[in-house]
């Protein structure tokens, strides 16, 4: 089997995740789904030569674990976005692409422990723009219109959040 459909297949399970995360209103079953659609993207990742799309999904599972269990401090916080950074660095094989994961990793660590799903689902379509630009240079085209679709789902749910909260009031 062609090494670029097989990423994609596997990128596509990943991707049916990434959009059932976007429905989801708990942060816990929002970092549960997540930690099990980046295990699937590191796959799809390494099959497609996505090396530093790997590197930050491996290290993204160990990051929402620890957030899960609610140990993501600010130490482990520096110390995974360094291990990013560095790990990267030295393994990037697509040039300043191959850094816009580094770049959403980061971000995306420094703050997903807010409180406000809100703001996580913010958080959520900023990092998606990135790696959608990464998905389509490494031909994870799965991975692209399921980062599309992300983003719509996204926006729809916070609309609905922001109107149920407002409509209470």
């Amino acid at each position: 089997m062609n090494l670029t459909i097989l990423g994609n297949i596997i990128a596509f399970i990943a991707s049916v995740i990434m959009i059932l995360v976007s429905y989801v209103k708990s942060k816990k079953n929002i970092i549960k789904l997540q930690t099990i659609q980046m295990s699937l993207f590191v796959i799809s990742n390494l099959v497609l030569g996505g090396i530093t799309g790997a590197i930050i999904n491996t290290a993204n599972v160990i990051r929402n674990i620890l957030c899960y269990k609610e140990k993501l401090t600010t130490k482990m916080i520096i110390i995974l976005n360094i291990t990013i950074i560095i790990l990267s660095i030295l393994f990037n094989n697509l040039s300043i692409i191959g850094l816009l994961p580094v770049i959403a990793s980061v971000i995306y660590t420094c703050f997903m422990n807010t409180k406000s799903v809100i703001n996580l689902k913010l958080l959520i379509i900023m990092t998606t723009i990135a790696w959608a630009i990464y998905d389509m240079t490494i031909k994870s085209y799965t991975s692209l219109i399921f980062d599309v679709f992300s983003l719509i789902t996204c926006i729809f749910s916070i609309f609905q959040i922001k109107f149920k909260v407002t409509k209470k009031v």
